[in-house]
């Protein structure tokens, strides 16, 4: 179906295999369907349910329970991105940041079908995924589960990966509209963004998940202009339905509801409802319809659009106003194809890994430098696979990087593997803590929902002190003499996770402050609470410098932590490592770093390393990637999708806290459409590693470009070379300049507008054209509230970064 709405065409795609009512019955059958219901039975379409997790046996995490006299079925949610959270496992992707690093639309698509076939297996119907948020702030905690600070990458990503899918027959919910870009305040700070900012940047992504005919969409916690972004009609109903044509549901973020008028202003549905979250589209709503302060109408028009989306997707086939339909069945469920899964999950780990540094082409490993090897950091036993928050997965299966290296070197060969550092250590025992060791965990969990202690820590030695708080799902602080040092979520119930503080102390006793405090009163609570002190660490880096230097080549694995609900404070590595890849650097001329990180981090021991592989949270098959990456039997296919900035103090909100966190509950985008890459360029800014960045195993050369303006945009062609011994893959990217005839709209120096995946063997050339579409060439003209086409002299630009572009050619366009 073609829907033409202010000028944009939004094609609605239904499903493979679910083909549903005939779509000129469809409006009279829901119709006739939401007739039949009695006000608490529509009620219960726009109000979620929540099962406490241990009575949960699928594993979701919001539902409605559906009308079964009239034969609609529950319509079950659960978490993504980066796989679908489902019990009692499924398949942990790599997060969507290394998915975008493949620049590979393909993939996305089947990154997109394993999502859809792993939740419709568990028994989903929903998952709550893409996630398409402009990667703005690099600290903001959930950037890993986002895709790329560039708008393009951003909307060609999540067009792909929402057709993927609903391939599947499970229904894609985008999120979160809109401008959710950080983790610190996100249930109150309101986002200042100027219209062509808005529409250019942070509402691309969305637009093109509308036109790939997402289901729902996810409305956030944050305002925007001064609305909620639940309660913000511009928002959800101006630009989602009339502007793009959306005709799905909109969701509201878990307890992101603010009113119950929301129903009024374009939110239709309340996740996850009480006893969670505030009452909103329950009894209060009830009885604003029951006294006409909210005419029944707005309840309809959301159950129609939720009914509507079900349809498509085949789950009414055996509604009925007069009853279930008799000998109707519904969708066959596919059954889990772990070994198919598994697969794309590799895939995407190898394609969406990102070489930074190979100096005099240390990798692939080879030879005696392939045979005795000295793994260290904890990510090479203990693996690194994603995020915290909810998108965490349990995984079907998990593979070590050791493991596979091992059994890659072959027989023989010398692996030798120590941690460097403990981020975990072991449990500070009674004979340094007042009270005895906390260690309530397995048999000895605690019946209680609140733990809160303070204790007597006594400290052997002047140093520092790794400290961690180790729980079930939970919130949980920490204190030192009187101070707070950390404060963090657990957001599993089946394994503890960890909080961690790092605190200089003197030797003698501190105060030590310890509050857990669960999500449900009856609930397992496991607490435990563990420390690594200066000696343990200090034996730990000697035993680490010591196998590097016995060893051909070291691989240190260093990690950070990105997670929902926090975000990070500084770009470096966290538990030192940073000092430890240099204290091995020094040991080993033949160092190579294994990044598991989710975003930007500094590396100030660069220039002392052979080579930097970025790995990124890479899934539960980040183990068999990294193998084989490292020994060359795969080449890694990734190029950065946002900027690495050279240090804290240059970033786009470096001295800035009006633009980030915030002031006063207010938070300003003044930096406007230069975001990411655009603000370096503006700014002429140096960086570590620039937007587009990726090396190969082998180099690459262009030549011959042409321009030529077309109807549909920009014809752009060039050749492509390989010009070295290996078979490589290569990303060419096109950008555009600003137009020299507009003088009323800001305008990038650089804006990417196109890019396309090359394989190439050695010593092959490949002549590339690439269609520049004609959005790219636009701009949004406020005054006109709508496109506009950049006319005038425009630069192109062809080449492998947004820093390394040897093609140049200076186009002229008209409107």
């Amino acid at each position: 179906m073609l829907i033409t709405v202010s000028g944009v065409a939004v094609l609605g795609v239904a499903p493979a295999g679910f083909s549903g009512q005939p779509a000129a019955s469809a409006p009279d059958r829901l119709s006739q369907l939401v007739a039949g219901m009695t006000l608490d039975e529509k009620l219960s379409f726009v109000q979620g349910r929540w099962d406490d997790p241990r009575q949960q046996v699928i594993g979701e995490n919001g539902y409605i329970p559906g009308v079964p006299r009239l034969g609609i079925p529950p319509l079950r949610t659960t978490d993504g991105p980066a796989g679908t959270r489902a019990a009692p496992s499924s398949t942990a992707m790599p997060v969507p940041v290394a998915l975008a690093s493949s620049f590979d639309d393909g993939l996305a698509r089947e990154f997109g079908r394993v999502l859809g076939r792993d939740g419709r297996a568990r028994g989903m119907d929903v998952v709550l995924a893409p996630m398409v948020n402009t990667i703005r702030v690099p600290y903001a905690g959930r950037n890993f589960e986002s895709y790329s600070e560039d708008p393009l990458v951003n909307s060609r990503m999540v067009g792909q990966e929402v057709r993927g899918i609903q391939d599947e027959g499970l229904i894609a919910t985008t999120k979160h509209f809109a401008a959710n870009n950080q983790e610190t305040d996100r249930q109150s700070i309101d986002v200042n963004v100027g219209e062509q900012a808005l529409h250019e940047v942070e509402l691309s992504g969305f637009e093109a998940a509308v036109k790939a005919g997402t289901g729902s969409v996810m409305c956030s916690y944050n305002k925007v202009n001064g609305a909620h972004s639940c309660s913000n009609d511009t928002l959800l109903t101006s630009i989602l339905r009339e502007q793009w044509g959306f005709g799905g549901w909109v969701m509201s973020d878990w307890n992101a509801t603010r009113a119950t008028t929301d129903i009024l202003r374009g939110l239709d549905q309340d996740m996850p409802g009480p006893p969670l979250v505030p009452d909103y589209f329950g009894a209060p709503l009830k009885a604003a319809i029951q006294d006409g302060s909210i005419p029944v109408t707005a309840l309809d028009r959301s159950v129609t659009r939720i009914l509507g989306t079900m349809r498509r997707f085949g789950l009414l086939r055996c509604a009925s106003p007069r009853g279930p339909v008799p000998g109707c069945s519904l969708p066959a469920r596919p059954r889990f194809d772990a070994a198919a899964s598994n697969a794309v999950a590799q895939r995407v780990a190898e394609d969406g890994a990102v070489l930074l540094r190979n100096k005099g082409n240390a990798l692939p490993l080879t030879r005696g430098a392939a045979r005795d090897i000295a793994l260290i950091g904890t990510p090479a036993v203990a693996p690194v696979i994603g995020g915290r928050g909810s998108s965490e997965v349990n995984p079907t299966t998990v593979t070590v990087p050791r493991e596979e290296i091992v059994r890659r070197a072959g027989p023989g060969s010398a692996v030798s593997c120590h941690p460097g550092v403990d981020t975990i250590g072991t449990v500070i025992p009674g004979s340094a803590l007042s009270g005895g060791a906390i260690d309530h965990t397995g048999d000895d969990a605690l019946t209680t929902r609140t733990y809160d202690q303070t204790r007597t820590l006594t400290a052997p030695e002047d140093g520092d002190y790794l400290i961690n708080i180790r729980s079930t799902l939970s919130n949980r602080t920490l204190t030192v003499d009187g101070k707070q040092v950390a404060d963090g979520h657990s957001y599993r119930n089946d394994t503890l996770t960890s909080t961690s503080a790092r605190v200089r102390l003197t030797a003698g006793t501190h105060k030590i402050g310890v509050r857990v405090e669960g999500y449900h009163d009856d609930a397992k609570l496991q607490v435990q609470l563990t420390w690594t002190p200066p000696q343990a660490a200090r034996a730990n880096l000697a035993a680490a410098v010591l196998a590097a230097k016995k060893a051909r080549t070291a691989v240190v694995f260093v990690y950070d932590e990105q997670t929902e609900g926090a975000d990070r404070t500084t770009l470096a590595l966290p538990y030192d490592q940073d000092a430890l890849v240099s204290a091995v650097a020094k040991a080993n001329r033949n160092t190579i770093v294994v990044l598991n990180t989710g975003g930007p981090v500094t590396m100030p021991w660069l220039s002392s390393v052979r080579s930097v592989l970025e790995m990124h949270y890479p899934g539960q098959m980040g183990g068999a990637a990294t193998a084989r990456l490292l020994f060359g039997d795969a080449v890694p296919g990734g190029r950065l999708t946002e900027t690495f900035p050279l240090d804290d103090a240059h970033t786009i909100v470096s001295g800035l806290p009006r633009r980030y966190p915030g002031v006063d509950g207010q938070e300003d985008y003044s930096e406007g459409v230069f975001t990411g890459h655009r603000w370096y360029d503006q700014k002429k800014t140096k960086t570590l590693f620039p937007f587009g960045f990726g090396l190969s195993y082998t180099t690459f050369s262009y030549s011959d470009l042409k321009v030529t303006p077309r109807p549909e945009g920009l014809r752009v062609s060039f050749t492509v070379k390989n010009t070295g011994e290996r078979a490589g893959t290569e990303v060419p990217q096109i950008y555009l300049g600003a137009s020299s005839a507009v003088r009323n709209a800001q305008q990038p120096v650089r804006k990417l507008a196109g890019y396309q995946k090359v394989r190439l063997g050695p010593d092959e050339s490949r002549r590339v054209t690439i269609t520049v579409a004609e959005r790219q060439l636009q701009y949004w003209d406020s005054a006109a509230d709508g496109w506009v086409t950049g006319a005038g002299f425009r630069d192109v630009w062809v080449g492998s970064s947004s820093r390394d572009l040897p093609l140049h050619r200076t186009v002229a366009l008209s409107r």
